[in-house]
């Protein structure tokens, strides 16, 4: 084992840690990365809030993080096409490669998943939230170009790409998107390079739906504020073509249910837990319903998007904050009225 380094570890409900954790040693076809940017999650803040989500609770103390990128400081026998001193955008997701999923091309549905920061299995599969971690060579893509913090909203960015590609030919349509966070307002700027041509976006927030304005939203819609902002949408069986759920609530769905056209689909990305379905409206209606779950390719895709400048997520990270005050950060993070997307700087 090498030297200790400060990790970012969730104990219980609220009490984060910043501790040290020892580094492996770097195996073949594995690269050893400085990190150097994090960002926080809403799944990472589901754990700092509750401990977990529904039946998935903390068994033990696990690192927190899945969205960084970070520098190659060292190099396994056998890596190919890296090397020492670049910066690569990590990818999360480690599937096997051989169950019966992989095996199809659905490496997001793995039977032996092993995805950072997780506590769904146990042991739990610990996070990438560590000022040095070992990595696959495969799960690194260069993010030349790319600052650490561009380079680290990959992660949310092919979570977007994937949903979108899930919805299907978006060329000429018009798109609703409920929820504006970092996921809903990613979603924004994915549907408009994938041909939307009006795009709707609904929150209760203000500061969120200014950001949404600014990635490219054509109306936002304050629904707390104006709960019939969406009526207008329902003429003639709907006006909506697609809609991309991001907020994971309930009346979110079933608005955007009343306002999908007859044949439109419905894509549900947003996690918040079991959901009543206006089923037989969705019947009626002849409504697509598709769900949307993590990513796997669309990860590489994500990276050379933001290099290309097709995607500009800089908007969208709005704070910093140093590991050592990484449950101010956490705080911050919370903060939907204040904050987008908070990220860790190692």
């Amino acid at each position: 084992m090498t030297a200790s380094n400060q990790s970012i570890v969730i104990h219980a409900a609220g009490d984060l840690r910043v501790e040290p954790r020892d580094v492996p040693v770097v195996g073949p076809e594995e690269v050893l990365i400085e990190m150097l940017a994090g960002g926080i999650c809403g799944s990472d803040l589901h754990y700092y809030n509750h401990g977990g989500f529904g039946p998935i609770q903390l068994r033990e103390p696990m690192v927190l993080g899945h969205e960084v990128s970070g520098q190659i400081t060292a190099l396994g026998v056998g890596v190919q096409g890296l090397q020492v001193g670049q910066l690569v955008a990590v990818s999360p997701s480690r599937p096997c490669h051989y169950c019966i999923y992989c095996l199809r091309g659905q490496q997001n549905h793995c039977l032996n998943m092993r995805f950072y920061g997780s506590a769904m299995p146990f042991p739990h599969i610990q996070g990438a939230f560590q000022q040095q971690l070992v990595a696959l060579a495969s799960q690194c893509v260069v993010a030349n170009e790319l600052t650490p913090g561009q380079a680290a909203m990959a992660e949310p960015l092919a979570v977007c790409l994937h949903a979108v590609k899930q919805a299907g030919d978006l060329v000429g349509k018009t798109v609703l998107i409920t929820g504006c966070g970092p996921i809903g307002c990613l979603s924004i700027l994915a549907a408009r390079q994938a041909g939307a041509a009006k795009i709707i976006a609904t929150d209760l927030l203000n500061y969120t739906l200014d950001k949404a304005r600014s990635c490219g939203a054509d109306d936002v819609l304050n629904i707390k504020e104006n709960p019939d902002a969406l009526i207008p949408f329902h003429n003639d069986k709907g006006q909506i073509d697609v809609h991309l759920e991001c907020s994971g609530a309930a009346p979110a769905l079933a608005s955007g249910v009343e306002c999908l056209r007859p044949g439109g689909t419905l894509v549900q990305l947003g996690l918040g837990g079991d959901m009543t379905v206006p089923m037989q409206a969705m019947t009626a209606k002849e409504i697509t319903l598709r769900g949307s779950f993590r990513f796997h390719n669309e990860f590489a895709t994500a990276v050379t998007m933001m290099q290309s400048r097709l995607i500009v997520v800089d908007p969208l990270i709005t704070h910093s904050f140093d590991i050592k005050d990484a449950k101010h950060a956490f705080e911050q993070a919370c903060d939907r009225s204040q904050a987008m997307k908070v990220q860790l700087i190692f």
